[in-house]
């Protein structure tokens, strides 16, 4: 099975975004760890958003 292009694009951009990576830093990171990083920045900016 292949990883969607157009979802691979959008984590890269959501990490690049968040965390000020370039693009070879993120495509340096296994999978499972580049969605782990998506999921905890989604939670960051969740508790972030709630706090006001």
């Amino acid at each position: 099975m292949t990883y969607a292009t157009d979802r691979l694009h959008e984590e890269i951009a959501y990490i690049a975004y968040h965390f000020h990576w370039s693009l070879e830093e993120i495509l340096d990171i296994e999978h499972r760890d580049r969605r782990r990083y998506t999921e905890q920045i989604a939670g960051l900016v969740t508790r972030a958003s709630a706090e006001g």
